[in-house]
């Protein structure tokens, strides 16, 4: 458990620091839009075959619940796994803090209202997490499954990631895991500290119905 606990803490935290840093690095002036997408994308599929094989690269408490959710996963275990990607994004944002030139006081954290990039409101906010969330389970339990395409499946999961950035970070920055909301909002603080509960709630909400497709059988693959 030490290894798993290890890969899901280093895993989120390079989420965290190459794809917010993206955003507060390079910025839409820089990188833009697209580029920010990318870098949550290639992140994760780095992750998924650097770290994959030793915990499965979850680095997201809204995939570990829907794992736990469709019977893939120990409640013991997802209690292991959000810890680990808890401490990983706050290490992941605090780097980037270190990092950056407005040190703590912008580091990529998600929002709506005056907290979203494009202006949207709390419940574009919420729609868009839990469709998205809901997405983005049902490709990880399908990829990931035992007649899924595993020898391409970081490959899948990271391009449905950069995808959902591309049409969401408007609305909220895109946060469809709530470490990656948790980290850089704890240490901005402010508005972004306030606002951080829907990006819990609303990825919960998504995983679970995610998962339940598959629990239920509707989205499993005839045997």
């Amino acid at each position: 458990m030490i290894k798993k606990f290890s890969a899901e803490f280093v895993g989120t935290m390079v989420l965290v620091l190459f794809g917010c840093g993206a955003a507060v690095l390079g910025g839409f002036d820089i990188v833009g839009q697209l580029g920010i997408a990318l870098a949550f994308g290639l992140a994760i599929v780095a992750m998924a075959y650097g770290i994959g094989p030793v915990s499965g690269c979850h680095v997201n408490p809204a995939v570990s619940l829907a794992a736990f959710v469709a019977g893939r996963m120990s409640l013991k275990d997802m209690g292991l796994y959000w810890v680990a990607q808890i401490l990983g994004a706050i290490a992941g944002a605090a780097i980037l803090g270190l990092i950056a030139k407005t040190g703590f006081a912008a580091l990529g954290a998600n929002g709506y209202d005056a907290g979203s990039p494009g202006g949207y409101g709390l419940h574009a906010a919420l729609i868009f997490e839990v469709v998205a969330t809901a997405i983005f389970v049902i490709v990880i339990l399908g990829v990931t499954g035992e007649k899924g395409q595993g020898a391409f499946a970081g490959l899948a999961i990271g391009l449905t990631l950069a995808v959902i950035h591309i049409v969401g970070i408007q609305v909220t920055g895109v946060s469809v895991n709530p470490a990656r909301s948790f980290g850089p909002a704890l240490l901005q603080g402010g508005e972004a500290l306030s606002q951080v509960w829907v990006f819990f709630a609303a990825p919960a909400v998504g995983a679970v119905i995610g998962a339940l497709l598959f629990r239920f059988k509707v989205l499993e693959p005839e045997a």
